[in-house]
């Protein structure tokens, strides 16, 4: 992606959309592959697949969003000192802007259970394109293959 400006264009207009934040993880196990969770076909964007995480709620940090919704979701615990900021995305839907930091995590207790998706995956970076995501991910996996 580029970044020229042409200063004879119009100058855009500021989406008037809600944000929503939201808190995703990748988490990392010791062969270097990446978490993918399938979201369930019932839901928004159903079927794609994930980092996993959720909707960061009023007075909560993305970091123990991250705690709650990773026992919710997946069944395992984790303490917000194992998440290390590494990216994150600014994306507009159609009828909201999503910003989303994702984080690294490489400790949990417990395995990852199916408690809210449909399925999951241990990918390799290499590979992560593969499976069919969210607009809003997609840049978040060049990322990753290029740290991992």
């Amino acid at each position: 992606m580029s970044c020229d400006i042409a200063l004879q264009s119009p100058k855009p207009e500021a989406p008037d959309l809600p944000i929503v934040l939201v808190a995703a993880v990748a988490l990392i196990n010791p062969k270097g592959e990446v978490l993918l969770a399938q979201r369930p076909e019932h839901k928004s964007m159903g079927g794609l697949w994930e980092f996993p995480g959720g909707k960061v709620d009023e007075g909560e940090t993305p970091e123990f969003a991250l705690m709650r919704e990773l026992e919710e979701e997946l069944g395992i615990e984790t303490r917000p000192t194992c998440y290390l900021p590494i990216a994150f995305a600014s994306h507009s839907y159609d009828d909201f802007h999503l910003l989303m930091p994702l984080f690294a995590c490489r400790k949990w207790l417990g395995e990852p259970q199916l408690k809210e998706h449909q399925a999951f995956a241990w990918v390799k970076p290499v590979d992560m394109l593969d499976y069919p995501m969210p607009e809003a991910d997609l840049p978040l996996v060049t990322t990753l293959r290029d740290l991992l």
